[in-house]
């Protein structure tokens, strides 16, 4: 028999009916104790249960490796981070943050933020990306934006393993992330509470024009060589507005975020663009959406140091108007001298991307701030 303890507050007010033993008052202790020592252990953040690791970022952060079907390259994995600090408490509420296209999730701020709103957060490596990234892989390469449904499926099931089966979940997208979260949010409705959007790659850089005019090649290519490596225009001028030794404040692995990026493959492109096809059809998001991109973009081959207060990578102004077919309740924000991950913008810029996420959140009571 559990030590017995005494009565919550509730219970204690409460007075004994008539006809019932005083006996039942010694039961009810043994089950509060029971489940409160239970709860307890449960949600202690310093618990690793099974599975769980210390991450790569350190202490508080952990990660656990979900083990997806293999493909024809071998074994498939995906990796789920969470943000465990001492003062945690098992929450209602999670975010599963997405990276984008040649990145994995190494923005502690973001994770910071969210456990300040009294929300769990979980941060999903995808296959091939990352944490997840095996000798012998094609990084980053899938030929449907659809494949990743089983990734995110893993994901949503460890989370809810962890906290509840009744967990609200938010996801919160960067770039490819963005789109890869969109497209899934519309395929699979009601499974998340919303989305947070961070610079979605909802439409090819320049126009619907040069996607329409690019698909018959791609497709063809891709049809033919899957895997041919197309010329990789990345110039580092991007990486170069958010690395600390070039002037910006931040550190990374450069095996999992190289400079230049990952190569681009005519298989992986036509996902792409079909992805950006089902967007300018129209999405039906039931879901609320929040989606946010810089004020401006600057895209050139050459280095500006105008490019450290923009979107440098996508086209803004495209991917600001794709946002409206998302679904009925879009919240559109520009943030202004933001970079293309709005999270890693220079410490003013984010602060107002933060405040964006805040206000937006606890209109919708999501946030406890």
């Amino acid at each position: 028999m559990t030590d017995r303890v005494p009565l919550p507050r509730f219970l204690s007010r409460a007075e004994t009916p008539e006809g019932v033993v005083p006996a039942l008052d010694a039961h009810i202790s043994d089950v509060v104790a029971h489940e409160l020592a239970r709860r307890t252990q449960a949600a202690s953040p310093r618990t690793r249960g099974a599975g769980w690791e210390q991450d790569v970022l350190g202490d508080p952060f952990e990660v656990r490796t979900l083990e997806l079907t293999p493909d024809d390259e071998g074994p498939v994995v995906a990796s789920l981070a969470r943000y465990r600090p001492p003062d945690a408490v098992r929450s209602a509420r999670a975010v599963l943050y997405v990276h984008g296209w040649s990145d994995y999730f190494f923005q502690t701020e973001t994770a910071e933020f969210w456990h300040r709103q009294g929300v769990a957060f979980y941060a999903l490596d995808l296959r091939k990306y990352g944490r997840s990234l095996r000798p012998g892989q094609t990084p980053g390469y899938v030929t449907t934006l659809r494949t990743y449904d089983e990734d995110l499926a893993a994901a949503l099931a460890e989370i809810r393993a962890d906290l509840g089966p009744h967990t609200s979940v938010m996801l919160h997208g960067h770039s490819t992330g963005g789109l890869t979260a969109v497209l899934w949010a519309d395929r699979h409705p009601g499974q998340t509470s919303g989305l947070v959007l961070n610079s979605p790659w909802l439409e090819l850089q320049g126009s619907s024009v040069v996607r329409t005019v690019s698909t018959p090649a791609i497709t063809q290519l891709a049809r033919f060589q899957a895997k041919a490596p197309l010329p990789n225009i990345d110039t580092g001028n991007y990486a170069r507005t958010i690395r600390r030794s070039d002037g910006g404040e931040w550190e990374f692995d450069e095996r999992w975020r190289p400079t230049p990026t990952f190569p681009v493959r005519a298989g992986w492109l036509r996902a792409i663009i079909a992805g950006h096809a089902e967007v300018a059809r129209g999405l039906r998001i039931t879901q609320p959406v929040l989606m946010m991109a810089s004020s401006k973009t600057v895209i050139s081959p050459r280095w500006s140091e105008d490019m450290r207060s923009a979107d440098s990578v996508l086209d803004v102004e495209a991917i600001v108007r794709r946002a409206v077919q998302l679904g009925p309740t879009v919240t559109v924000a520009r943030i202004a001298g933001a970079v293309h991950d709005l999270a890693l913008s220079a410490l003013p810029v984010r602060s107002v991307y933060y405040a964006q996420i805040q206000r937006w959140a606890s209109a919708y009571g999501w946030s406890d701030s």
